[in-house]
């Protein structure tokens, strides 16, 4: 019965590439038992040597060995020089020298060379507010690159009803800060800085006579705050091992509504409102600063 070469080419062809896999797929196994070493790398790299090329000849007789060029498929001792077939011989060890992972083989990371990154920040607080009797808290993190963020809060709520004495004020501001010069570079939150601020604040100042009070009575802290906004200059000096003091100015717009009050016996007479713009100074800072992390030191001191 006559066969269609159309139908038993691709036969004969999937039927001779299946013998060809089935001996790749053994010769594979067989490098990798042989292997001598895996790298240091994340996968481990498998060095196959040719020691275990022989074990091909078992599968695919036309790789066997040569003895000045004549085929012999008796045993005898291997020569690693093959000269038919060298181009499956090169795919198999390409293919057989990729990085496989190998989790069981690969040796754990010691925990030294495990380094996290680490932390630098800082407490502080603002002397030129505590003497005003403001008690205030700052904090700051470095983020990395020579930047960090830093946020400050004040609350000093103060009255002596009796004599119409009032110091009040409260708010706070966040600033972005980038860090420059040679003491920025040697270690983080030390030396120059420039930056970015924004906050609010609210108040109600009164000394016996009219007073003043920023934003509305009665209303929340959005609704009565006046805002700022400015660009910042400073400077941290360290003075121990662990304390810095940090000078800080900043120039910027403060803005918002303010209302003008007297006292009159018991209650407070409203007499007008006013509009506030203002554009110079709106920030002041000698602060104390404590530096924390285990890294974060200052080599004064040690």
């Amino acid at each position: 019965m006559a066969t269609n070469p159309a139908t038993s080419r691709p036969l004969n062809y999937f039927i001779s590439m299946k013998y060809h896999l089935f001996a790749i797929l053994l010769a594979l196994c067989t490098s990798f038992l042989s292997a001598s070493e895996l790298s240091d790398s994340a996968g481990g790299t498998l060095q196959v040597y040719t020691e275990s090329m022989p074990e091909l000849h078992k599968i695919y007789p036309a790789l066997r060995p040569t003895r000045q060029g004549r085929p012999h498929r008796e045993r005898h001792a291997y020569q690693p020089s093959f000269t038919t077939h060298t181009h499956y011989t090169s795919i198999l060890t390409a293919v057989a020298s990729f990085s496989f992972p190998f989790p069981a083989s690969v040796p754990a990371l010691p925990e030294n060379h495990r380094k996290e990154r680490p932390l630098y920040m800082s407490l502080k607080t603002n002397l030129l507010y505590d003497a005003l009797a403001v008690p205030n808290i700052g904090v700051e993190f470095y983020i990395g690159k020579n930047w960090s963020i830093n946020a400050n809060w004040m609350y000093g709520w103060w009255d002596t009803n009796r004599r119409h004495r009032y110091w009040r004020i409260y708010g706070g501001d966040i600033a972005a800060r980038w860090w420059f010069g040679t003491k920025a570079h040697a270690k983080p939150l030390t030396g120059h800085h420039i930056g970015l601020y924004a906050g609010i604040v609210t108040y109600d100042f009164e000394w016996g006579g009219k007073g003043y009070m920023g934003g509305l009575p009665h209303k929340t802290l959005w609704d009565r705050c006046n805002a700022m906004v400015g660009i910042e200059y400073g400077y941290s000096m360290p003075v121990s091992k662990r304390l810095n003091i940090d000078f800080t100015i900043g120039i910027g717009y403060l803005g918002g509504k303010y209302l003008e009050y007297v006292p009159c016996g018991k209650s407070y007479l409203w007499q007008s409102t006013h509009t506030l713009h203002w554009f110079g100074p709106t920030k002041a800072e000698i602060s104390l600063v404590w530096l924390i992390g285990k890294e974060n030191h200052n080599s004064t001191g040690q």
